[in-house]
């Protein structure tokens, strides 16, 4: 069945232009939204050139359905691939790819708001990589902006596309020469460029949907989250910055990006069988031809995208480099003493509309306030990869990355890795060190380094179980805060139809499983009764942490209080309001098993593995930490 999607209309003043969009499924009567699809925000000139604002329109444009995307595999999303969902489950959607067309955005906003209603705006950066895209239902716009009306403060919300893969990031010195003769400034980071233009285009055309371009919130994750950090530390955003404050999950931040001759070697290698070195060699190729094109990085130190030593002010250089002493006996032992997934039968939310105080309005360029988290079980990204390698081969490996036995040694016997472990407990200790090095660790690195700078900072960690997989994993906090995800165990779970060429999923008020609970979570018991079992049980680095255990339940009313803790929590900081109490020795948790609330210092160090971080990884460096774990996260491989 078609869904019957009644059309509206918005006379745009600014542009002299007519939007023709639709009437989300999820309004209601007394709450009518509106969504605008496909907007076209940019042009691209040429392949691997900046991309242009665009600033005129037709009379009439049709926003009914989703725009182009950029060129990539055909496959399933990588959030799609991560809930865990079946197929059967997964609401279908066929976009058109274009590279030339691919720039488009998608408003989803409350009904009858003009110019001066001066609504805070919300924009996702989406995650995903080399693939995905901002229309995905994933992160549809529709539940997040009704229960914004729901609660008394109302929000638009912004979906844009962007250049993914080598289309966004293509760099090399010849490159550099077209780009210059061009007029443009600077070479590559065409993705992150894209979204800098989206964001004019916000802080120009925004207002007349009802929207405020000077009270803007960029929010993303994982590849998305980092393109955030970016943003922060460019120079744009030291001159001219076009968003209020940030929200950064599960960010997979790239510590180094390359320079310019680094990119150039590295696209070169790449596409080596291709035999294209040349730029009308390169935009000669088909872009089918592209898509699968294995470039590592995401952005391009190219002297002018990111202002003047963020590195040493995102990560510190060690003081000293000193090798590691092993086997660490002193900080190891209590730390395996620690419930990765300590549990509290505390609850303290925040009560439903209670007035926080209000952010300051104008931050100062590039200290934006900032709320920064990460999930546990991030490293379930790399769980294929891991899988892949052998005790023995992981030992190897990393003494020749480290060139130093007692540097391998540290991480080794950090994260309990050794010649003869078995494969069963290998993967979950890979997965450890690796969520270690490429989120958590260097979250609290971009935490750290906004403090000292003087930005306000408000630190989360999601530990929620994801309602279909029955445990926590990367991007299970897209789940409970678009509240999109079609819930198989769910009477209201199965996909509904839609357009021709995408679908949405149902809208249902709440969700609820009906798996049963086992006697050793049962949740009568204590933190003191859980420290006394085997810690092996608790840990928190990998998605096979509850194996040995039964799934946890996620029912109706856990789903609830985590979907509308993190809603509401997100909605507040669009507002310019605090979101919780940001004292430097807080942190506001969701879950396990549907807790929320803000809690201590001691609870945070005992979700992470902050001892390890302190200890071993800090002392090694950023930069080989991160070489490691990218290594490790890329599989044994061939050498």
């Amino acid at each position: 069945m078609i869904l019957d999607r009644s059309h509206v209309t918005l006379h745009h003043t600014v542009l002299g232009t007519t939007f023709k969009g639709i009437e989300h499924p999820i309004s209601t009567p007394g709450v009518p939204i509106h969504q605008f699809r496909g907007i076209k925000y940019a042009t691209i000139p040429a392949r691997f050139r900046q991309s242009k604002l665009v600033t005129s329109y037709p009379s009439s444009v049709d926003a009914t359905r989703h725009g182009p995307i950029c060129p990539q595999s055909d496959q399933k999303s990588l959030e799609e691939e991560l809930i865990g969902l079946a197929e059967s489950d997964i609401p279908r959607q066929v976009f058109k790819q274009d590279e030339f067309e691919c720039l488009n955005l998608n408003i989803t906003c409350p009904a009858g708001h003009h110019c001066e209603s001066q609504l805070p705006v919300m924009v996702w950066i989406h995650g995903g990589g080399n693939r995905g895209c901002g229309s995905s239902w994933v992160y549809d716009g529709g539940a997040l902006v009704r229960k914004s009306v729901d609660v008394g403060k109302p929000i638009i919300m912004v979906t844009i596309n962007f250049r993914i893969g080598l289309f966004g990031v293509a760099a090399n010195a010849h490159l550099a020469d077209d780009n210059r003769t061009a007029g443009d400034e600077g070479v590559g980071n065409y993705g992150l460029r894209d979204q800098r233009q989206a964001l004019e285009w916000v802080n120009h055309y925004i207002a007349d949907f009802g929207g405020d371009p000077s009270n803007v919130t960029l929010f993303g994750y994982s590849s998305g989250a980092a393109d955030i950090i970016a943003h922060l530390n460019s120079n744009a955003n030291l001159t001219r910055p076009l968003f209020s404050r940030a929200i950064v999950q599960s960010a997979i931040v790239e510590p180094n990006p390359p320079d310019l001759h680094s990119a150039g070697w590295q696209m070169s290698r790449a596409l080596a069988p291709l035999r294209a070195s040349s730029v009308a060699q390169l935009r000669a190729l088909d872009p089918e031809s592209l898509v699968n094109v294995n470039i590592t990085f995401r952005a391009v130190d190219d002297g002018v995208f990111f202002r003047k030593g963020f590195r040493e002010l995102l990560f510190p250089p060690t003081e000293s480099e000193e090798p590691v002493k092993a086997p660490l006996e002193r900080g190891l032992s209590s730390l395996r003493n620690v419930i990765r997934m300590g549990r509290s039968k505390s609850r303290s939310p925040h009560p439903v509309g209670s007035r926080l105080h209000a952010v300051p309005p104008t931050p100062t360029p590039g200290l934006q306030p900032l709320m920064i988290g990460d999930c546990a079980c991030d490293s379930s990204l790399w769980s294929q990869s891991a899988r892949q390698w052998t005790a023995p081969a992981v030992v190897r490996r990393l003494r020749a990355i480290c060139q130093s036995i007692t540097k391998a040694s540290a991480l080794l016997n950090a994260y309990e890795i050794f010649p003869h472990t078995m494969s069963y407990d290998l993967t979950d200790r890979l997965l450890e060190l690796v969520e270690d090095a490429r989120i958590a660790w260097p979250t609290e690195c971009v935490v750290q380094a906004a403090q000292r700078a003087g930005q306000q900072v408000w630190r989360y960690v999601f530990d929620q179980e994801g309602p279909s997989r029955g445990m926590p994993h990367h991007a299970a906090d897209l789940i409970y805060l678009f509240d999109n995800v079609p819930l198989p165990l769910s009477p209201s779970s199965s996909p509904t139809a839609f357009d021709d060429d995408e679908s949405l999923p149902s809208f249902p008020s709440s969700r609820s499983t009906s798996a049963e609970v086992g006697e050793i979570l049962d949740k009568s018991l204590t933190i003191d009764e859980l420290e006394l079992m085997d810690i092996d049980q608790f840990s928190s680095g990998s998605e096979s942490s509850f194996r040995g255990w039964a799934q946890p339940v996620v029912d109706e009313l856990m789903y609830a209080r985590v979907r509308d803790a993190i809603q509401e929590r997100w909605i507040t900081f669009a507002q310019g309001e605090r979101p919780w109490d940001n004292s430097h020795d807080k942190v506001y948790v969701f879950g396990p098993e549907g807790e929320t609330g803000v809690r201590s210092a001691g609870i945070f160090g005992g979700r992470r593995r902050q001892g390890i971080w302190e200890t071993v990884l800090k002392p090694l460096g950023m930069l080989l930490v991160q070489k490691v774990a990218l290594e490790l996260s890329n599989g044994p491989g061939l050498r």
